[in-house]
């Protein structure tokens, strides 16, 4: 059998004997052909412009605008000369539109880009934009159970473990016992890294801790920064000025619904974008002087001026979530359950992204981001409550934490070996 349209070599021809074809339905955008112009330098020309002899294009208008825009005086070229007019029509739009069909092993795809990444590769040049390559990179959602309840908090210790300026590896995540409204906290805590997402339960300003109720109990809930009168709004703008900067996503703040206006302000004063009023509508309401009692609490939704949020979740949902208070909460007075941060970090972010938590408090958002497979990079101030948190994520996840400094296990480190 001959094979006519077998072609036997590749000729070099200058850029200007090439004519586009003038009826060519194809399109190539500027960035496209930055892309092509970019696959050149790396790789080479290694896909020929196919074209008659009469230098009308059939296939590679696309490469001839990157070779003119680096500037090349000859390109490689295969000649078509056993197409009929018709042929050479339908194969340019036949020669696009085949391509299309073929579709990607996900997994393999990640595999290889993920390789790549290792390698050191710039990623970009593989034609995949920064979004196409976040969703692939982070695989599809999961789910991960843990040997515990998900709201199980353990007891808080009279003295801590934990020390000012400790940093705790677990697993996947950072946790730094250190001050919201310090920069060297945050060089502590990001080293650097970008996070993807913020979730944070801010103070009340309503001095919550060590009630009357406490007292009857016998419990002390110490919530530091919890009983600020008139410096609340500089607080909350000190702490919002130092998390948004680092954040390029969504911004979740709860916040008690007296102290709205104060989070609205602050969160604007420091270059944050409000959108909306998140509601956590509760099963329940706790008695107190006010004559109608809360049965729900406010959640901001925004994220910083000029960013760009990442939205996963269903186009259906509403503001008003309906999802039941922990069955216990007698070590934190604003303790929310995991479901709540599950839900925003699912819709909010992508699997592997990381999620801030500057009020880490009894570690719930830590939780919520083990189960959805992200990573979690958690403040808090309070030393008690970093071994709370350390204790409530070891017991759930099975791991063990470490001490960065030390690389000591957690659990090894006695109170008087506690750095002070």
């Amino acid at each position: 059998m001959s094979e006519p349209w077998l072609s036997t070599h590749i000729e070099r021809w200058p850029t200007e004997k090439l004519v586009p074809y003038a009826r060519n339905a194809r399109t190539h955008s500027e960035e496209q052909v930055a892309q092509i112009a970019a696959s050149i330098v790396e790789f080479g020309f290694t896909n020929p412009i196919l074209a008659g002899s009469d230098g009308v294009i059939v296939a590679g208008h696309g490469r001839l605008a990157a070779a003119q825009k680096l500037g090349l005086d000859t390109v490689p070229v295969v000649v078509l000369d056993h197409l009929t007019p018709t042929q050479r029509r339908a194969l340019i739009i036949a020669d696009n539109r085949i391509a299309e069909n073929a579709g990607w092993d996900d997994a393999m795809l990640r595999i290889e880009l993920q390789s790549l990444q290792e390698d050191g590769f710039n990623l970009d040049i593989t034609g995949f934009d920064a979004d196409a390559l976040a969703e692939i990179m982070a695989g599809e959602e999961t789910t991960v159970d843990g040997n515990t309840d998900e709201d199980a908090i353990p007891e808080l210790s009279e003295t801590a473990i934990s020390r000012p300026g400790d940093v705790w590896i677990l697993g996947n995540h950072r946790l730094v016992c250190g001050d919201a409204t310090q920069p060297f906290s945050y060089e502590q805590l990001l080293a650097g890294q970008r996070v993807q997402m913020i979730w944070s339960d801010l103070p009340y300003n309503v001095n919550y801790a060590n009630s009357a109720k406490d007292k009857l109990r016998g419990k002390h809930r110490p919530i530091l920064n919890d009983n600020l009168g008139e410096g609340f709004y500089d607080f909350v703008f000190d702490a919002l000025s130092l998390m948004l900067p680092h954040c390029d996503g969504a911004v979740y703040i709860a916040m008690s619904s007296s102290e709205l206006d104060t989070l609205q302000a602050a969160f604007r004063a420091a270059g944050g974008k409000w959108s909306t009023f998140i509601i956590w509508a509760k099963h329940t309401f706790t008695l107190g002087r006010a004559d109608y009692q809360r049965q729900y609490e406010p959640i901001l939704y925004g994220w910083p001026e000029g960013s760009s949020r990442h939205w996963c979740g269903d186009r259906d949902q509403g503001d008003v979530w309906n999802i039941k208070k922990p069955a216990r909460n007698d070590l934190h007075p604003t303790m929310k359950p995991v479901e709540l941060m599950e839900r925003s970090i699912r819709n909010s972010s992508r699997p592997g992204d990381v999620v801030l938590d500057c009020f880490g408090g009894s570690g719930s958002t830590l939780i919520a981001a083990e189960k959805s497979g992200r990573r979690c990079f958690m403040m808090e101030l309070e030393p008690k409550y970093c071994d709370v948190i350390v204790r409530r994520w070891q017991e759930f996840s099975g791991g063990k934490a470490i001490s960065e400094y030390s690389q000591r296990v957690f659990d090894e480190v006695t109170i008087q070996e506690a750095p002070a």
